[in-house]
């Protein structure tokens, strides 16, 4: 699975795609991002912005697909995007951090899991110890499912509004 394009399915029998982002997926994210509650891009983007950029959208489609990858996930039959799991590593390739968003119609289905699971696996692959995801305190959905994969959550330095949630991964 070196390009880390897999089919995969939920708990929940949800059949998706997931493949790694390429500069001709702009349109399709903005397109996506559209399509996300404006709770969920808070969440996602940790401030109230209404719309994505087009510098933000080259910034998650043109990556090196070393330090930094944008995963896309796609519903079996469908050509829109339905999901997006971004990971940013530090240089060292020591620490990680995930950002990820859903369409409102797959959530509780388990899609955001299996693509935090794909996002941890890649990780591991590139040598990143520390997975690390900066949450809103409210945003209660995602901190439990992250908990529930072995993430521990605690406060964020500086900013009571955030909470830092990380696992230690077994780089291969």
């Amino acid at each position: 699975m070196s390009d880390w394009t897999k089919n995969i399915t939920t708990r929940s029998g949800q059949d998706f795609h997931v493949r790694p982002a390429s500069p001709d997926d702009e349109e399709a994210l903005r397109v996506f991002f559209a399509g996300v509650t404006p709770e969920d891009m808070r969440f996602r983007f940790l401030s109230a912005m209404r719309t994505v950029s087009h510098d933000l959208l080259v910034t998650m489609t043109d990556v090196d697909h070393r330090q930094t990858e944008n995963f896309l996930a796609f519903a079996k039959g469908r050509p829109e995007i339905i999901a997006t799991a971004m990971l940013a590593c530090t240089p060292d390739m020591a620490k990680g951090e995930v950002a990820i968003a859903t369409l409102p119609e797959f959530k509780g289905m388990g899609v955001s899991w299996e693509l935090l699971a794909h996002v941890a696996h890649f990780a591991e692959a590139k040598g990143v110890r520390t997975l690390e995801s900066i949450e809103r305190r409210d945003h209660h959905a995602a901190i439990e499912m992250e908990r529930e994969m072995g993430f521990v959550a605690t406060s964020y330095p500086g900013d009571a509004t955030l909470m830092l949630v990380q696992r230690t991964l077994t780089p291969a």
